[in-house]
């Protein structure tokens, strides 16, 4: 029985270290490649089941060398990839610009991800805690898959990431809507409140501040989730990594603040390490810290 269900991505990373960001007909010489395995949606199962989940993956991949990894990564990881299809399309890859402050830029070429279509959600919530979705996949199925875990009585958890439109019916069916700072001034407008993201419809939300930590946002008010101060390397993959922990953690039962303090620790070991899903921390780590 999976406990969580991850409902996205995967992603063949191509991660350069430059100097700087490249402008507009500009060429930057960077660094030696390095492949990696990525996606949000792997991303964010792959750090849950680091932390002891029970967890699948739905996507899907194509027959190429980079599905192969991927599938090979996840299993390393403990996820389950039995509801990871492989289809007629290649592999999705992001490309990542690495700068010497540990900040990114991704562009991504969504590939196998595009033909993951609802139907591919029907029948996998049986059992399940919590179902977490992001948007490197089809709205619609997105949509689906939010729809399902409500039908089914799973936490419903929704990191909109990247931004993207989605139904006033999708976001009351929320149990908590994840955002970072950006995506919550494309909700709301910059300068707004964030408590007024429930106003949108979810239960509860919760906005990332990066090096800064989380803000909960319930019925019942803001909490500031601080975090711990750390030497960010590489900041790719952060943001995945904090999603994979609130889920692991919430499938515990907890509540969203402290399943919120968990997450902010898993973020900030991961920005220390190079990569995203290498950079995951296991129980052990955090037990020991």
């Amino acid at each position: 029985m999976r406990e969580v269900l991850v409902v996205g991505s995967a992603n063949a990373d191509l991660v350069v270290a430059a100097e700087r960001r490249p402008s507009g007909g500009e060429t930057v010489l960077g660094g030696d490649t390095t492949v990696l395995p990525g996606g949000k949606g792997a991303n964010t199962a792959v750090a849950a089941a680091k932390l002891g989940a029970d967890v699948a993956l739905l996507g899907a991949v194509g027959d190429d060398a980079y599905g192969r990894m991927l599938t090979e990564s996840l299993l390393a990881a403990g996820v389950r990839t039995d509801l990871l299809a492989t289809v007629a399309r290649p592999t999705g890859i992001a490309y990542i610009t690495v700068t010497p402050d540990g900040e990114n830029s991704i562009l991504v070429s969504p590939g196998a991800n595009a033909a993951l279509e609802p139907s591919a959600v029907e029948g996998a919530l049986t059992g399940v805690k919590v179902m977490v979705a992001s948007m490197e996949i089809p709205l619609p199925t997105v949509e689906r898959a939010v729809a399902a875990a409500a039908e089914a009585g799973a936490c419903a958890l929704l990191n909109l990431s990247p931004a993207a439109a989605v139904s006033a019916r999708t976001l009351a069916a929320l149990d908590v809507l994840l955002v970072n700072e950006h995506e919550a001034a494309w909700l709301l407008g910059s300068g707004a409140e964030p408590a007024k993201l429930l106003e949108l419809g979810p239960r509860s939300a919760v906005v990332t501040l990066g090096a800064r930590g989380a803000l909960v946002i319930t019925g019942d008010g803001l909490t500031e989730v601080a975090s711990p101060k750390v030497e960010a390397v590489d900041t790719t993959g952060a943001g995945d990594a904090f999603t994979g922990a609130l889920a692991a953690s919430l499938a515990t039962g907890v509540t969203l603040e402290t399943a919120a303090r968990k997450a902010v620790r898993v973020a900030a070991i991961s920005v220390t390490r190079q990569g995203a899903q290498p950079s995951y921390p296991a129980a052990e780590e955090l037990s020991a810290g």
